[in-house]
C-alpha cells in the first residue's frame, strides 16, 4: 500500500539530509508504528506519504514514495486526498470550518460525495470518537484533546485507504487515547485501512502495532520488524519494556498483562509480606498544606461523569497565605454558559509539585489560565504569592507566576533565540544573558544552537526549553506547565523531569496539567483529579494514581497492590545490581 524506495529528503539550506536511504513497505491493512528519538525525521517520512514533502515544505526528495500506486512526486496533496488522510501534531492547523459537524463534513464536500452519504458518515464518526455531545460546538471552544479527536474524525469521514498520524494521542487523556486507538484498530482489522503512525508515548500504542519501523540516531539504517524484535534493541522504549530489561525477562513483555504474569517473584523481592508504598516522591512533604480525608477511592468510571458527587472532604489549612505559592477559595469560572470550574479550593506550598489530571475538558487548562490571570474568576478568590493575578499588571505578575502553554511557540514571538532571550531579560529586569544561561543550564545541548536560529526551527524539546527559560528568567515562585511533554521523546522527557525536580528543590512550586501519567508518577508529590470542573480526588501521587485504572502508570499496574510508580524506584529498592 505504502512503499518507500531509497528515499532521502534534504530541506533547503540544510547541509545534510533529514532522512536518508529509507526503504521499507507498509502492507495493506496493517498498522506500522514509526519510532525513534526526536530529530530522526519521523514527521518528514510521514509528510512524504501525503505529498506535503516536497510540494508544501519544499526541499529535495530523492527516491520514490508511492501510495496505492500513486507516486507522490507527481501527485500533489489534493490529488492524494481520496486515498490518504493525514493528521499532524498541531490539529488547529488543519481546521477550515467553525463547528465540529462542519469540520467532519468538509473533506467529503471537497470530494463531492452525496449528501446522504455525508450525513451517515458524520454520524458514524461522531459515535466512534465520542463527539456526539460536541457536534454543534465551535472548535475554538474545545479543549486540546477534543480538538485532536475532531482532527482525526475529519480525515476518517472520507474513508481513505491509508491514514498518516503524527502523535495522535499526545493531547488525549488516557481513556480518550484508548478509545481512539481502539477505533484505529477496528479500522485496520475490520475495514483493511492501512495506518502509518508516529507516537512518542509507546506505552499507549505498542500493543496495537503489527510492525515497528525504528529510526535510530547516528544515521543508522531503518529497521523494520515485530514489536518484540524491535523493542529488544530500540533506544526508546516504554516503562514495561524498561522493567523487563531491568529484571532480565526474556522474551520482553510488551503489555501490562504479560508483565504481571512474570512479576510475582519481583513483587516478593521488593516488599516481602507487605504492600507499603515506597518512600520518596509521591508522598506528601512535611510542610503546611491541605488536610485530606478520603472516604473511599474514586472509581475510574466516574471520571468526567455528569453526576456530581463529593468523595472526600477538604479542610483548608489555617496557615497564613504568605506560606502559599498559590491559593484558591471557592473558585468558580463560567465561560459561554459552561461551568468550567466549580468551587475549587486549593493551596500550594513552595517546593511542591502538583499534577492536575482528568479527562479532556475537565478544566485543567482553565485553572492554569486563572492562576496566571488570563481568565478572571466568576466567583471565589485566587492568589499567587499574595497577588491577585487578574488584577496585577503583567510586568509585576511575571515575578509571581509564569505559564508555559500547551504550544510553547504561543509564548515565542521573536525571530531568533537571542532576541527571545534578550526580550525575556528586559521584561524581567534581569541582567543581560540571564535567560541564555538558564537555557543552557536546562538543556546543555542548546550551546550548539546558534543565537540566530528561529524558534520555529527548533525541535519540540528545544522549543519547550526555550519557553521554560523565558518564563524562569523572572524567577517566579509559581511555575505552571500545560501538557509539557507533547512531542517529547523519552530522553527529552527525562531531561525535563530532572529540570523540574531541580526547580522544586530550589523552592519553586510547580503545577502540571498533564495526561502523561508516567511524568506525574516521576515528579509529582501530589495529584489532583478534576472532572466537570470539580475536584474529585486530591492526595499523594502514590495514593491517587494507583487507585485509578485510567491514570495509573505502567509500573503501578504491573506491581499492584504495591504502590511502586516508576522503574527508577524499583531499581533503587533492588540496590546497585538492579536485578531481583
Amino acid at each position: 500500500m505504502i512503499r518507500f524506495e531509497d528515499v532521502s529528503v534534504t530541506y533547503d539550506g540544510a547541509t545534510e539530509p533529514t532522512v536518508q536511504d529509507i526503504d521499507f513497505e507498509v502492507p495493506e491493512g496493517e498498522l506500522v508504528l514509526l519510532v525513534g528519538p526526536s530529530g530522526t525525521g519521523k514527521s518528514t517520512i510521514l509528510n512524504s506519504v501525503s505529498g506535503l514533502v516536497p510540494h508544501f515544505t519544499g526541499g529535495t526528495l530523492r527516491g520514490r514514495v508511492t501510495v496505492a500506486g500513486r507516486d507522490t512526486r507527481t501527485h500533489k496533496p489534493r490529488e492524494l486526498a481520496d486515498v490518504v488522510g493525514t493528521v499532524g501534531q498541531d490539529p488547529l492547523s488543519h481546521f477550515v470550518t467553525d463547528t465540529v459537524e462542519d469540520e467532519l463534513a468538509y473533506g467529503m464536500e471537497s470530494l463531492g460525495l452525496p449528501p446522504d452519504m455525508m450525513r451517515r458518515r458524520v454520524e458514524e464518526t461522531l459515535d466512534l470518537l465520542g463527539l456526539t455531545d460536541l457536534r454543534a460546538r465551535p472548535i475554538s471552544t474545545l479543549s486540546g484533546g477534543q480538538q485532536q479527536r475532531v482532527a482525526i474524525g475529519s480525515v476518517l469521514t472520507p474513508h481513505p485507504q491509508a491514514l498518516i498520524l503524527d502523535e495522535p494521542t499526545s493531547a488525549l487523556d488516557p481513556a480518550a487515547a484508548e478509545e481512539v486507538l481502539a477505533v484505529l484498530q477496528r479500522l485496520v482489522h475490520d475495514l483493511g485501512t492501512t495506518i502509518l503512525m508516529a507516537e512518542h508515548r509507546l506505552e499507549r500504542v505498542i500493543q496495537y502495532a503489527d510492525q515497528i519501523a525504528l529510526l535510530p540516531a547516528q544515521r543508522e539504517p531503518l529497521r523494520l520488524g515485530t514489536p518484540a524484535d524491535i523493542m529488544a534493541v530500540s533506544p526508546v522504549y516504554p516503562p514495561v519494556v524498561d522493567l523487563g530489561r531491568m529484571a532480565g525477562w526474556s522474551p520482553l513483555p510488551l503489555t501490562v498483562r504479560d508483565a504481571r504474569r512474570r512479576a510475582g517473584d519481583l513483587r516478593e523481592q521488593l516488599n516481602p509480606g507487605t504492600t507499603d508504598a515506597p518512600k520518596g516522591r509521591g508522598e506528601l512533604r512535611d510542610q503546611p498544606q491541605q488536610t485530606r480525608t478520603r472516604q473511599q477511592p474514586v472509581p475510574a468510571e466516574l471520571l468526567g461523569a455528569p453526576t456530581r458527587r463529593r468523595w472526600f472532604s477538604r479542610t483548608p489549612s489555617p496557615a497564613p497565605p504568605s506560606l502559599y505559592a498559590a491559593e484558591t477559595q471557592s473558585l468558580s469560572v463560567r465561560r459561554a454558559h459552561i461551568h468550567a470550574l466549580t468551587n475549587i479550593t486549593l493551596t500550594l506550598t513552595p517546593g511542591e509539585t502538583l499534577a492536575l489530571m482528568g479527562r479532556n475538558g475537565a478544566g485543567k487548562s482553565t485553572l492554569l489560565n486563572t492562576l496566571v490571570g488570563l481568565i478572571p474568576p466568576t466567583s471565589g478568590t485566587v492568589r499567587t504569592g499574595g497577588a491577585i493575578p487578574h488584577r496585577t499588571p503583567p510586568r509585576d505578575l511575571i515575578r509571581h507566576v509564569g505559564l508555559v502553554p500547551q504550544e510553547p511557540r504561543d509564548l515565542l514571538y521573536a525571530d531568533t533565540v537571542a532576541a527571545e532571550c534578550a526580550a525575556a531579560d528586559a521584561d524581567a529586569s534581569a541582567a543581560p544573558g540571564t535567560c541564555r544561561t538558564l537555557l543552557t543550564d536546562l538543556l546543555p545541548g542548546m550551546t550548539d544552537v546558534p543565537d540566530d536560529t528561529h524558534p520555529r526551527d527548533l525541535s519540540e524539546g528545544q522549543r519547550l526549553t526555550l519557553a521554560l527559560a523565558v518564563v524562569l528568567t523572572a524567577r517566579p515562585p509559581l511555575l505552571l506547565l500545560d501538557e509539557p511533554t507533547r512531542g517529547l521523546d523519552y530522553a527529552a522527557k527525562a531531561r525535563l523531569a530532572t529540570a523540574l525536580k531541580n526547580l522544586a528543590t530550589e523552592g519553586h512550586a510547580i503545577v502540571l496539567a498533564t495526561h502523561d501519567v508516567e511524568l506525574a508518577a516521576e515528579i509529582a508529590d501530589r495529584v489532583v483529579l478534576l472532572a466537570d470542573g470539580e475536584i474529585i480526588a486530591d492526595g499523594p501521587a502514590a495514593d491517587v494514581v494507583v487507585a485509578s485504572p485510567s491514570f495509573a502508570p505502567q509500573v503501578s499496574k504491573i506491581l499492584a497492590p504495591q504502590k511502586w510508580l516508576t522503574v527508577a524506584q524499583v531499581k533503587d529498592a533492588l540496590g546497585s545490581s538492579g536485578r531481583p
